[in-house]
């Protein structure tokens, strides 16, 4: 029987994507009739204390954006080329070997950091009430992850695996790169690009559509690109359940 850290990784994405619609919907909100975005309130915050004008402070809210989103999609793709599309997509955990080679040479979980960079770079598109929701529930419900998985991985991989703990940091990545754990292998771009269409796709959309300071176009952008990131998954998960 499945235990509960197995399931939660099982069915991670599925959550994950309800966390965002919460986020986005904020359906304590409904009856307010605002329709804020975490975009309006931080310039508008910002621009309160005086210092820079409010369209200073939402260049300055969207270049933060932009920049998040820039680095959770560079870790997304990084990590997957070395970790493998049909692992990153996997089911259930998979504890036979680990990868220590690529991004891993610097922060343990990669792919989390890029999802969490992601997540603040996407959520100035949510309102307020719904952004803070959605963040805070999503640091908790990946916090988690990582946990279940490095004990999986350290009742299979033991004294290798404790070794790699000591010597990697968790999520703060180190400057300096070590020596790696794993054979470094050869990093899959193509398959790691269309993995990771959705990160790819909407920080494009981002970098190009931000300027015109219209959150319904994004938002609109992050429906289509994930739509598509869907349809690439489809078509591409045959090809991709080779191991790294």
């Amino acid at each position: 029987m499945m235990n509960a850290a197995g399931l939660a990784f099982r069915f991670r994405v599925f959550i994950f994507l309800l966390l965002y619609l919460i986020g986005f919907l904020a359906p304590w909100e409904f009856r307010s009739g605002h329709h804020d975005t975490l975009w309006l309130a931080a310039s508008t915050l910002l621009a309160r204390s005086g210092w820079i004008s409010l369209a200073t402070a939402t260049v300055a809210v969207t270049l933060m954006s932009l920049t998040c989103l820039v680095m959770g999609a560079v870790l997304r793709v990084w990590g997957t080329a070395y970790l493998g599309s049909g692992v990153m997509r996997g089911a259930a955990m998979q504890g036979d070997q680990f990868v220590a080679a690529g991004p891993y040479r610097y922060v343990r979980n990669p792919l989390y950091l890029g999802s969490w960079l992601l997540a603040i770079g996407v959520s100035v598109l949510m309102p307020p009430s719904g952004a803070v929701f959605f963040l805070v529930a999503f640091t908790v419900f990946t916090l988690l992850l990582i946990s279940a998985e490095e004990r999986f991985l350290s009742a299979k991989q033991r004294d290798v695996y404790q070794q790699y703990r000591q010597s990697v940091p968790r999520l703060w990545p180190r400057m300096a790169s070590g020596e790696a754990a794993s054979p470094a292998g050869h990093p899959r771009w193509v398959q790691a690009f269309l993995a990771e269409t959705y990160p790819v796709a909407i920080t494009l959309c981002f970098g190009v559509l931000a300027w015109r300071y219209n959150a319904r176009i994004l938002v609109r952008c992050v429906l289509i690109c994930y739509g598509i990131s869907l349809v690439v998954r489809a078509l591409t998960s045959e090809g991709s359940q080779g191991g790294v």
